[in-house]
C-alpha cells in the first residue's frame, strides 16, 4: 500500500523530506506514486530503501553507490535487511520501533538468550553482531544455545564461513551488505520465540569508541512467534548467500517447525516497551 505521506517517511527514516525530495529529482530514487492532485505517496518498501541507503552511506559508500546497491538489493524476495524484511512483512505489522543505546539492546539480548538456554529446547538460533570482536566477546553463551539448538547461524565480518565444533556457523558479512548495520538475536523454538532486531543509526558514534555504548538503534522487539519465524526464514536466506548447505539446512528445519504458541500475549510486549521507555529516560 502507498499510503504514506512523505513527511511519514522522514519521520520513520530520519531524513529530511527535502532531502528525499532532492535524491528523487536527482537520482530518481526513491519512486513515489502520485495522487489524482499531484501528491507523493510511498510505500514501507520505500521506507526500507531509504533505510538501506543509509547503511550503505554509513559504511562508507557515496549517495549514488549506495542508492545503486539498494536498488539491487531491495527485491521483496531477497532483501539484505532482517529488520526491514519484518517490518515491511504483515508479520511486523503490530510494532512499534523504538530509539534504543547499545546498553539497552544488550541488556535485551542477554535476557532472551539466558531465557532460550533455560527454557528453549531444539531452537532454530540466528545472531547478528555487526563486528566479529562483538561476537567473541559473547561466544561462550552461543555455544551454550549451540549445544541444545537444532541449528545455529552468526552474521558478523568474519573473514570466512567457519564451522566450529560446538558453535554456531560463521557467516561472514559483505562490507556493503545492509545487515552489517544491524543487530539481531532470533530464537525460534517449538515452545519459545523471540526476536531482538534494530539497525544503527549513523554518524552518531563510533562501534568501538569510548562512548560505544551509548550508540543508538532503531529496534523492534517480540515475543510473537510469526514475527519471529520471518527474521529466522530471512536469515536462512542470507545464509545461503555464503554457504548454501547452511541455508538450505535452515529452511528446511523452518519449513517443519510448529510455532512456539498460537496466541502469544501481546501486552507482554506492550508493557516490557514501557518499562525499557522508562529505563531510556532514566
Amino acid at each position: 500500500m502507498n499510503d504514506l505521506a512523505i513527511k511519514d517517511v522522514a519521520e520513520q527514516t530520519g531524513l529530511a523530506a527535502g532531502t528525499i525530495r532532492m535524491w528523487e529529482q536527482r537520482y530518481g530514487f526513491p519512486e513515489p506514486q502520485r495522487t489524482p492532485s499531484g501528491y507523493r505517496r510511498y510505500s514501507e518498501g520505500d521506507v526500507a530503501s531509504l533505510r538501506r541507503v543509509q547503511a550503505y552511506r554509513h559504511r562508507g559508500l557515496s549517495i549514488p553507490a549506495a542508492i545503486e546497491r539498494a536498488r539491487e538489493t531491495g527485491a521483496e524476495t531477497d532483501r539484505p535487511s532482517i529488520y526491514a524484511a519484518v517490518v515491511a512483512s504483515g508479520a511486523g505489522e503490530h510494532l512499534r520501533p523504538q530509539v534504543l543505546r547499545k546498553s539497552t539492546l544488550v541488556a535485551l539480548s542477554r535476557a532472551i538468550e539466558h531465557e532460550a538456554i533455560a527454557h528453549a529446547c531444539s531452537p532454530v538460533l540466528v545472531g547478528a553482531f555487526q563486528h566479529e570482536g562483538f561476537y567473541r566477546a559473547v561466544e561462550p553463551r552461543y555455544r551454550s544455545l549451540t549445544r541444545t539448538a537444532d541449528a545455529a547461524v552468526v552474521f558478523a565480518d568474519f573473514p570466512q564461513v567457519r564451522r566450529p565444533a560446538g558453535g554456531p556457523v560463521e557467516i561472514p558479512i559483505a562490507p556493503a551488505e545492509a545487515l552489517g548495520n544491524e543487530w539481531a538475536v532470533v530464537i525460534d523454538a517449538p515452545g519459545y520465540a523471540a526476536c531482538l532486531l534494530a539497525w544503527e543509526q549513523p554518524g552518531v558514534t563510533e562501534p568501538g569508541s569510548p562512548e560505544d555504548l551509548g550508540r543508538r538503534f532503531e529496534a523492534i522487539w517480540t515475543v510473537d512467534p510469526v514475527a519471529t519465524r520471518r527474521a529466522a526464514e530471512v536469515g536462512a536466506r542470507l545464509a545461503a548467500r555464503h554457504d548454501p548447505d547452511t541455508g538450505e539446512r535452515l529452511t528446511e528445519l523452518l519449513a517443519d517447525r510448529p510455532m512456539a504458541v498460537e496466541e502469544p500475549a501481546p501486552a507482554l510486549t506492550a508493557l516490557t516497551n514501557r518499562v525499557v521507555a522508562y529505563l531510556e529516560a532514566a
